[in-house]
This record gives structure tokens, C-alpha cells and sequence, in this order.
């Protein structure tokens, strides 16, 4: 059969290529290398894999270490006879990225620095359900303040801060969070107004996405292809394909809450009946006896799932039954091999996960010859604000010319 592919725009006439731009590209060729690197990398090392010159690399080398994006770090063996070499690899100092995120528990906040490794983490179990908007934003602008403060005294800078919100986003718009009461919030310019006078870039995403992404960034890309299902105030997902996130044709993917599993059954806060969330999400969970005062709900349901109280077990069968029907059609459509448990349903995974894959298993064209993992993720609760203080530095790797222009300026090293 033959493939049917959208024709391509006419060709534009090729540009020169410009002293700035090929000093760009000379420079993010030889970081990438140096991000890929499972070990420090030397100067000669560089200069085999990218096919520049020595003097070429050792200025561009100079001017990563001046930034901060790089460090030596004593010697490093390639392998061979002779002598060792100064490595260079990532830096824990310079440019870092702060997560922020609203979670069915409380609200988080989390600094990581451009080699991965979390510097802050901050956790307040706020009582935010049916506060205003702009109260939970300004809570959250006063954690990202000490965040901030936290990390300075450690020569770094946050360069970027994202937050996690359980809905879908639009340039920065929060188009519908039911379990929050939002609708049309714009969160961006909310937390942008209240964490002045600091000039910060601030971005907003899902919270399914994010954490679908930390766990990518955790698992070294070694997983490139699952879902990621996020419990607590809904439930959402994040897909990835290839080591690629799917965002969808307005980024709206992943509404996995809203799958109907029983087309005739309860109705959900969306408006429309039996979607997985109004049969497991945390609330529906807890039912009619709420979390006792100064408990998460999510404590409040593992409290009494370990104590084996009836009503909860029931819940939580009657829930990993849902997510199970809802996953399957997800897996049917998209052939993927692992479903990552997250959010509040990775602490609740010992209780879900029998009844969901039961459902998988039974549902999915191919499980009997290609089975599925359901498992609980990584990084827990905490993925989604590490996948957004993640995406934040993530963008310093894949562009360093935009922390290196606030920096000093250097000796051209754009000459092969």
C-alpha cells in the first residue's frame, strides 16, 4: 500500500550560513555531546565525535565552563593506553529550573539543577478545594519565593518555572479544572503578577503531561513508550510514543478521566455519565465520610485500606475495574506495553492493580501473547512537579545559547 504524504511547501532558496549561526550550532553540537555522555567526556573525545578541531573545542569548552553549563572533573579514562584526560561533564552550579504543581494532597515546589538532581523540594498540605484561584496562586508564588532563596545561596538561578495544573492548557490558560473549580483561569499571568518583582518566565502545563515527562527523564529514555496515569483531584494521562510526549492537535490529550467507561452510569463533574472519574477518583474513593481534619485524602484512603475497612476496599476494587476498562481501549488504540500508576494512585497501586490488569488482560486485543505492565511510577506523587522543574532546565539543554547570552561575552570559536 502506499503511503499518502502531505506535499511540502515550495523549497525557500537556501540562506548563507552566518558567523552567529554556526557558532550556535558548533557550540550546541558539542553540548549535546556532553549531555548524552554516560561518563565525563575529554576535549579530544569531542573533538573525534564532532569532527571539530581541538583549539575549536577548547574555546567552546571555555565558554561552557564560564557559563556555568559545564565543569571539570578531575581525570577520565577513555579506555586506551596513555595518559588520562581532564573530563567534563554537566555542572550542579548555573542555571536550574523550578517545578510547581497542584496535587489532590497539597501543593509542591521543587528546584532542579541542569544534571538532574533535585536541590529543593517543598511540600505544604494546603486545604485549597474551593479557594480562589488567585489565593492557591499566590500560595504557590510565596513556596516558589523560598525556593528561590533556597537555592541562591548554592550559585544557582532559576532560569524558568513551570507549573502543574489537573487540566487542560492553553497559552497558559487553564481551559477546565473541574476538582479545583476552574474554568478559563489564567494561571500564567496569575503566578507571573504574584512572584513580582522576580522577571521570570513562567509556563503552565498539564500535570499528567509533566509528570509523564519526569518519568522519561528518570528513566535515562531506557522507557520510551507508556502511559502515565495521574490519580488525585481527577485523573489524566500522559502519553508517550518513541521517547516523544503526545500532546494532541490543540495539546489537550490525555483526558483519561473522561473516557466513559459505563456511557449510562454516574454522573461526573463534567456534565457528562460514568466517566472513570466518578468511579475512581480520590473523592469518589473516600465517598461519603470525608478525610479527617489535618489528613490528605489520600492518607485518609490508605489509612483505611491498610486497616481493611469494607467500604474503601469496595471502592477501590469498583475503581481498578474502571481504570482498567478505560486502559484498555487507550492500550488497543495505541499499542503500548507499560501503564506507569501515579500521582495518589501510585500510593494506592497495591489495591488497583490486580483488578486493572484483570481488565486489561481481558479487554486488550494482544495480551495474551504481548502482556501489559501495570506498575507503580518512579518518582510517585512527586513526578509532576520534578517533570516540570525538569522541562524548565530541559530547555537550557537543548538551547545553552540562551542562558550563555546573559552571560559575559567571549572570543569567537565559531572556526572549524
Amino acid at each position: 500500500m502506499t503511503a499518502h504524504v502531505r506535499p511540502s511547501s515550495p523549497r525557500q532558496p537556501e540562506q548563507p550560513v552566518r558567523q552567529e549561526n554556526l557558532r550556535t550550532l558548533n557550540l550546541e553540537l558539542v553540548f549535546r555531546h556532553i549531555v548524552s555522555a554516560a561518563r565525563p567526556i575529554s576535549r579530544t573525545e569531542l573533538a573525534t565525535a564532532t569532527g571539530l578541531t581541538r583549539p575549536t573545542i577548547t574555546r567552546i569548552a571555555e565558554e561552557l565552563l564560564a557559563g556555568k553549563l559545564i565543569t571539570e572533573t578531575g581525570l577520565s579514562h577513555n579506555g586506551r593506553a596513555g595518559r588520562p584526560r581532564v573530563g567534563l561533564t554537566l555542572s550542579e552550579k548555573g542555571p536550574a529550573g523550578l517545578g510547581l504543581d497542584i496535587r489532590a494532597d497539597g501543593l509542591a515546589a521543587c528546584v532542579v539543577d541542569l544534571t538532574g538532581t533535585v536541590r529543593h523540594m517543598a511540600f505544604d498540605p494546603a486545604a485549597y478545594p474551593g479557594q480562589d484561584a488567585s489565593d492557591v496562586v499566590a500560595h504557590l508564588a510565596r513556596m516558589a519565593r523560598v525556593a528561590i532563596d533556597a537555592i541562591v545561596a548554592e550559585d544557582l538561578t532559576v532560569v524558568t518555572a513551570t507549573l502543574a495544573v489537573p487540566g487542560p492548557v492553553q497559552a497558559g490558560i487553564v481551559q477546565s479544572a473541574p476538582e479545583l473549580g476552574w474554568r478559563n483561569v489564567d494561571a500564567q499571568a496569575l503566578l507571573r503578577g504574584a512572584i513580582q518583582p522576580l522577571d521570570l518566565p513562567i509556563t503552565v502545563d498539564n500535570e499528567a503531561n509533566l509528570a509523564a515527562l519526569g518519568e522519561l527523564y528518570a528513566s535515562d529514555n531506557t522507557l520510551d513508550s507508556f502511559v502515565y496515569v495521574s490519580g488525585g483531584l481527577g485523573i489524566g494521562a500522559g502519553i508517550v510514543l518513541d521517547g516523544q510526549l503526545m500532546r494532541g492537535a490543540r495539546g489537550w490529550s490525555g483526558e483519561l478521566g473522561h473516557v466513559s467507561v459505563y456511557p449510562d452510569g454516574d454522573a461526573c463533574p463534567c456534565g457528562s455519565r460514568g466517566c472513570l472519574e466518578a468511579y475512581a477518583s480520590l473523592q469518589t474513593i473516600l465517598g461519603d465520610e470525608p478525610a479527617p481534619a489535618g489528613t490528605t485524602p489520600d492518607a485518609a484512603v490508605t489509612g483505611r485500606a491498610e486497616a481493611g475497612h469494607p467500604a474503601t476496599i469496595a471502592a477501590l476494587d469498583t475503581a481498578g475495574t474502571a481504570l482498567g476498562i478505560a486502559l484498555a481501549d487507550m492500550v488497543n488504540i495505541l499499542d503500548i506495553d507499560t501503564v506507569l500508576l501515579g500521582g495518589s494512585f501510585s500510593l494506592l497501586a497495591s489495591w488497583l492493580t490486580a483488578n486493572a490488569r484483570a481488565e486489561i488482560d481481558r479487554r486488550v486485543l494482544t495480551a495474551a501473547w504481548a502482556p501489559i505492565t501495570v506498575r507503580p511510577a518512579l518518582l510517585g506523587p512527586d513526578a509532576a512537579v520534578i517533570g516540570a522543574a525538569l522541562t524548565s532546565i530541559d530547555q537550557i539543554r537543548q538551547h545553552p545559547t540562551t542562558w550563555l547570552a546573559r552571560q559575559p561575552a567571549h572570543p569567537d570559536y565559531a572556526t572549524p
